[in-house]
């Protein structure tokens, strides 16, 4: 019973950074609900291998953590910086 409580309260948050990421003010605000859904989508993951008596699902909770971090940073350079690290000529290795 209180396993499916903290699921609903995590399903919960899950929709409101859903909606905050469809109609939030900026992109930088889209871009936070995304990593906070991402982040809250790791948590369930967690609760449902606790759940259900599988600890691997928190193996794949912690490589979708990571995937989630990374794709987030990425995100953020690219429309910071309108590039992903490449130089002005167009060359991927930069001053090489």
């Amino acid at each position: 019973m209180m396993y499916a409580a903290a699921a609903a309260g995590v399903v919960v948050t899950m929709l409101m950074a859903l909606v905050r990421a469809l109609i939030g003010p900026n992109i930088y605000n889209r871009i936070l609900a995304v990593n906070v859904f991402g982040t809250l989508s790791v948590m369930l993951i967690a609760i449902y291998g606790f759940v259900d008596g599988r600890p691997e699902f928190l193996d794949l909770a912690i490589v979708y953590a990571l995937i989630n971090f990374i794709g987030t940073i990425a995100v953020t350079k690219y429309v910071t910086f309108n590039d992903m690290g490449h130089g002005d000529d167009g060359d991927p290795a930069g001053d090489i």
